[in-house]
């Protein structure tokens, strides 16, 4: 077997590659929504992504124990059910701003139960941006698409929770493995109930594989090949780049254009995430250490 060492890039080049690679891959899925729908493309990414995992992985289902189960299902319905509403929302609302409303999502998990002071500076910051973002006035970004966006960074925070459980009964790669599988079954009735998969062609089966390797494949094994080298604080700053790397990719492959009010949106939600993820690690470095 080859040494894939030797194939393996610096983690912050990792980290900034799989977040390119994600929202390319989240550019890719929008392309297919007027043939497929959001339903059918979350299928296909989500299917295609379980079916290159448990080939890779290889999981044994048969050997998993009840506690095991019990942690890895509703993870992976947390999953899909991600996935899902935020391609609904995507076909209702730029990249950019569909990414920086799911942010709320992990932000909230960071920032639950703190009482410190700085820590309402960041929810201040993320409400403002979501402030700038909504369409006051009734016109601009659709609404629903927006409680798309919001529900999937609530379904997100939910992902965040679960993910910590089952890391500690199941190893990552099977995990990640075997949620992909419930969230395909999760995610499938309502591609197949939309009538839009009966649409596939070969070329589209292809894209898919495309979203499935630039969404999920390429991603999670460079994120993983990160983290082994790169703190979990810098990690996570590093993933507050997402809002912007979404708004780049949807003006630079989509032509979606973001105005002044939304741009700074954008930057307020990221430097809410940054800040509540760079004191949340000083505040647990400080009570016992990393």
């Amino acid at each position: 077997m080859p040494d894939s060492s030797r194939f393996s890039l610096p983690p912050v080049p990792a980290v900034l590659l799989a977040i390119i690679s994600v929202q390319g891959g989240a550019a890719i899925a929008k392309g297919l929504f007027p043939v497929v729908g959001a339903a059918g493309t979350a299928s296909l990414r989500i299917g295609l992504s379980a079916l290159l995992l448990l080939v890779a992985v290889r999981p044994r289902l048969g050997q998993l124990r009840a506690a095991q189960w019990r942690a890895v299902v509703p993870y992976g319905l947390a999953l899909g059910a991600m996935n899902f509403l935020f391609y609904c929302a995507l076909a209702r609302v730029p990249l950019g701003l569909g990414v920086t409303l799911e942010f709320v999502g992990p932000l909230l998990v960071a920032l639950a139960g703190s009482r410190r002071w700085l820590d309402v500076l960041w929810a201040v910051l993320a409400g403002a941006g979501i402030a700038l973002i909504a369409p006051w006035g009734g016109h601009g970004i659709d609404v629903v698409g927006m409680l798309f966006a919001l529900a999937a960074g609530g379904c997100w925070a939910v992902y965040i929770v679960l993910g910590s459980r089952v890391a500690e009964v199941l190893p990552g790669n099977e995990a990640v493995a075997v949620g992909l599988l419930f969230a395909s079954l999760a995610v499938l009735p309502f591609g197949l109930a939309d009538g839009q998969l009966a649409h596939l062609t070969p070329r589209l089966l292809a894209l898919g594989g495309a979203l499935a390797l630039l969404a999920s494949a390429l991603p999670f094994t460079l994120e993983m090949q990160a983290l082994k080298r790169l703190p979990t604080r810098t990690f996570s700053i590093l993933m507050s780049l997402e809002p912007a790397a979404a708004a780049l990719c949807g003006w630079l492959f989509l032509r979606e254009r973001l105005t002044p009010g939304q741009w700074l949106a954008v930057l307020l939600v990221m430097a809410a995430s940054a800040g509540a993820t760079l004191t949340a690690r000083r505040a647990q470095a400080a009570v016992g250490g990393e």
